[in-house]
């Protein structure tokens, strides 16, 4: 997953799970940056009585960091609310939703959207911003783009704001992964632990299929998140790019009221959640510190480095696929760090590794989403983003449909290694090693213009999620 579940405690409190960070340069509108953060992983379309929302208690951030030093110079910060029209009913709608304020609706939320500058001027875009409400059926919600483009706010000087429930974006073969990093296009060559359980390899199941997200998503003039508003064409400038990830936090002490079913927060805001690029709490944080990852900024992450240097998964690979990576083998018996994982994820990778583009923040280590801004939008986008040759795509920022976990299961493979060590022959392997997907499901669920993500899946036509 990209970060679902990541981690044991967040794995416990869905609503302040930031499943997945996007950031790209609008390929509509060239001038602004489109930044997500998808929350509440895993959603299935019918989840009634009580439909997904956003935690009024949680207090949620997309950061940026345009100077490299891993702390936030901009930040937007979502606060929600919820409103009860009928405390009487179980239902959540009354009848047919048909507009943002149908008297129908009897469970909706609202939200405040704060841009806090580094220094600390504050500056509130919008009050009583109105969320859709989750897509539920055709009887409920019979019109479901209608609502959603309802729920697109403008909050001035071209800035666009929605949050809501989406169509999940992210596709994976979760299920065969974390099956002791089985894939099943090639799982037979996995060593099968001498159980012989595959005659014959197979395509991959994409197990986020049909499933929704929450997402806060922003679209926001680029000179509003750059260095002294920098906007200019030039990829090697340093101030080209900035460094995302979002947040989640909660307060520091809660009290259940014995007899009231209600709880009082107090005290200040403890984060228990973040997330910048995909699968790094997930795949390279070992398990006793992944809780410790999710509460600290990403100018601590020097503590984390050890594990982007010598990724557990680069080591297993050579041991689950006898004779099918002996140059990574090779690689991870010499010690060598690998410098060019340290590069995509900790520092952007640095001008001459890859002709015509650089996305280096500096020697901070620092778990950032990084993205050049001077580099315009693909005319015809690769999934597979820099790798195959599409520098606007992953890991320079991540647009919602790039295959990142392709991306990355090929540079831990080895794949990218031979940018730093150019006398390193990559492994055949490494060059075709995937879980089998190129796209979210035959839907397709993206559109071409903001918020991207598509119209979520409703729980009439899909109950088995």
């Amino acid at each position: 997953m990209s970060s679902h579940r990541e981690a044991p405690e967040i794995s416990k409190d869905p609503v302040a799970d930031s499943t997945d960070v996007y950031a790209f340069v609008s390929p509509d509108r060239c001038d602004t940056v489109t930044l997500i953060a998808n929350y509440i992983p895993l959603q299935g379309a019918a989840g009634g009585p009580n439909f997904y929302e956003f935690g009024d208690d949680v207090l949620y951030e997309i950061h940026i960091d345009n100077d490299g030093d891993g702390r936030p110079d901009v930040t937007y910060q979502f606060r929600f609310t919820t409103h009860l029209r009928n405390p009487d009913t179980f239902l959540y709608n009354t009848g047919p939703i048909l507009s943002l304020d149908s008297p129908n609706w009897n469970r909706r939320q609202t939200y405040t959207l704060t841009r806090v500058e580094h220094g600390g001027r504050t500056t509130v875009l919008g009050r009583d911003l109105t969320c859709p409400p989750c897509n539920i059926g055709p009887l409920s919600t019979p019109d479901y783009p209608t609502l959603a483009r309802q729920a697109v706010h403008s909050v001035g000087r071209g800035r666009k704001v929605y949050a809501g429930q989406r169509a999940e974006g992210f596709y994976v073969d979760l299920g065969s992964i974390f099956d002791l990093a089985n894939l099943r296009p090639f799982q037979t060559l996995h060593n099968q632990f001498g159980m012989s359980v595959f005659t014959s390899d197979e395509p991959g199941v994409n197990t986020t299929k049909e499933l929704n997200v929450h997402s806060l998503a922003l679209q926001v003039p680029i000179t509003e998140l750059t260095r002294r508003g920098w906007n200019g064409s030039d990829v090697n400038d340093p101030r080209a790019t900035i460094g995302v990830w979002t947040s989640a936090s909660r307060r520091q002490a809660r009290v259940i009221q014995a007899e009231h079913g209600t709880e009082h927060e107090s005290g200040p805001f403890v984060q228990v959640s973040r997330l910048g690029n995909p699968l790094f709490n997930e795949v390279l944080v070992p398990m006793g510190k992944k809780d410790l990852w999710n509460s600290l900024p990403p100018a601590d992450d020097k503590k984390f480095a050890t594990y982007v240097a010598h990724p557990e998964l680069a080591r297993l690979l050579p041991v689950l696929y006898p004779n099918v990576f002996p140059n990574l083998d090779a690689l991870n018996m010499s010690g060598k760090p690998r410098a060019d994982l340290l590069a995509i994820l900790l520092t952007g990778i640095p001008a001459g590794l890859v002709p015509g583009f650089q996305n280096f923040t500096g020697t901070t280590e620092a778990d950032m989403l990084r993205l050049n801004i001077a580099v315009p939008p693909a005319t015809s986008p690769n999934i597979l983003g820099l790798v195959a040759g599409d520098p606007a795509g992953f890991p320079n920022g991540r647009r919602v449909f790039d295959d990142v976990v392709t991306v990355e299961l090929r540079a831990i493979a080895g794949l990218t290694y031979a940018l730093v060590d150019k006398t390193y022959p990559v492994d055949a392997a490494a060059k075709g090693i995937t879980d089998g997907l190129d796209n979210h499901s035959p839907k397709n669920p993206y559109l071409d213009h903001f918020p991207y993500l598509g119209v979520p899946y409703d729980g009439y036509h899909n109950p088995s999620s």
